[in-house]
């Protein structure tokens, strides 16, 4: 069990500067591991993510028969082919990555052997019914404790039958498991979605030859068709700056009086990117120069200067664009000029905590002016806030790096309870905000 990390947070003691790069996109980086060891040959990965999060997926992979290598700056991974993964000899421990064990089930619903998922006590108390409920439906068979959680044992088949599923709410992972299972099944799989959702998974299906196709729907959603049994070939993949990362030091440099900061090489998505353009619409200085594609993805630098943000409506639909920044988000918006409300955040409640909840605390806990009407979130701004809180993390790392920009931004030091979690997902976090002037110690 890793030990806890207090921090204690003042403000900065001057502007943020400088240019940095954030670690690799943790979305794009489990889907590189698990695309490359379902496909035949060998492929190189750079710029992929090494927290822990990342490495349990590719000790899972090894695990599951493929040979995974770090050498130098790349990952190399020799894979197996779709159908040739190989029964586990041990538990697979997902450590405290959703993605990974929603969309590793999609994988091994259509195998033919027996597999168990376990993960850290914050992934335990998290469902796996929205995967295990439709990938039965191929003809796996789930194992679930209480509420349908982890530990999950998993009777995979090798004749899976090809879903036809609509997705009940727009998700991402949800979507990604059943089109994994599909590529194992005879005939196509087709999942509809309610609205866009980050497309990783059928831009990397592309980027190693399977034909994936996208329908617009009238109703605003997506309709993607694979035909299976589908056939990977290895090809090499160039992991961009996480926009999710980002997040924390572009909304640091806006909060912080004099800052003016470059991040290069992030991840420009537009199903991503949902933050940026709200960013934008509450006044922030935030440009996005020398747009480029590598590996499929387009990636460009952000210029970001402080400046007074002004609040914001953030309609509903663009939760699936920015799902994990609305923690970052609420603490912009507490110190934005008039009201912002954050709509139809239902989804925050089923994440690494009940995150809804969890950034509602944050911000009370320091002054902020914030409450909850059903699935909305609305936040009176100040341009000063207090500070001074006490924030309980619940093990979530975003939480941890949000309350981290509150308090370089707020009045009083704030005190965090744990950020050992943040290695998770973003490797080097204090030593880059060190590098930009933040100050921290942990």
């Amino acid at each position: 069990m890793t030990a806890q990390r207090p921090l204690i947070v003042s403000s900065a003691p001057a502007g943020l500067a400088g240019r940095v790069r954030v670690p690799g996109d943790k979305s794009i980086s489990h889907r590189a591991l698990m695309f490359a060891a379902l496909a035949e040959g060998r492929t190189h990965i750079t710029g992929l993510l090494e927290g822990e999060d990342v490495l349990r997926t590719a000790e899972a992979m090894r695990a599951l028969g493929a040979k995974v290598t770090r050498k130098d700056t790349q990952w190399v991974v020799e894979g197996c082919g779709v159908a040739g993964l190989k029964e586990p000899a041990d538990v697979l421990d997902m450590g405290n990555s959703g993605t990974a064990a929603r969309l590793l089930s999609g994988v091994l619903a259509t195998h033919p052997f027996m597999s168990i998922m376990t993960g850290d006590a914050s992934l335990r108390s998290r469902p796996m019914g929205r995967v295990s409920v439709p990938l039965a439906e191929t003809g796996a068979r789930f194992v679930t404790r209480a509420g349908q959680k982890l530990p999950m044992a998993v009777e995979g088949t090798g004749k899976g039958k090809p879903l036809h599923y609509r997705l009940p709410v727009a998700s991402a992972q949800v979507k990604s498991a059943i089109l994994l299972a599909g590529l194992n099944c005879e005939g196509e799989t087709v999942v509809e979605e309610p609205a866009p959702t980050r497309d990783h998974t059928e831009n990397m299906l592309r980027h190693f030859g399977t034909e994936v196709k996208v329908e617009e729907l009238p109703e605003a959603g997506r309709r993607i068709t694979l035909k299976g049994p589908a056939r990977l070939v290895a090809q090499d993949v160039l992991v961009p700056g996480d926009p999710s990362s980002a997040a924390f030091p572009v909304v640091a440099a806006l909060l912080v009086p004099g800052s003016s900061i470059v991040i290069e090489a992030v991840g420009q998505n537009p199903l991503r990117t949902g933050l940026f353009k709200t960013l934008k619409e509450m006044g922030a200085s935030l440009e996005i120069r020398d747009e480029r594609i590598e590996g499929g993805e387009v990636i460009g630098d952000l210029h970001v200067r402080a400046g007074r943000l002004k609040g914001v409506d953030v309609p509903a639909i663009r939760v699936p664009s920015m799902i994990d920044e609305y923690p970052i988000l609420a603490v912009a918006c507490a110190f934005a000029e008039g009201t912002s409300r954050l709509r139809g955040l239902a989804e925050l409640r089923v994440k690494e905590s009940d995150r809804l909840a969890s950034t509602v605390a944050l911000l009370e806990a320091n002054g902020a002016k914030v409450q909850v009407e059903g699935d909305d979130v609305i936040i009176e701004g100040q341009a000063r806030l207090p500070g001074g809180g006490h924030v309980q993390t619940h093990m979530d790392h975003r939480l941890a790096m949000s309350a981290t920009v509150l308090g370089l931004a707020a009045e009083k030091p704030v005190h965090i309870d744990d950020t050992a979690f943040i290695e998770t997902s973003f490797p080097g976090f204090v030593a880059l905000m060190n590098h930009l002037g933040a100050g921290l110690t942990a």
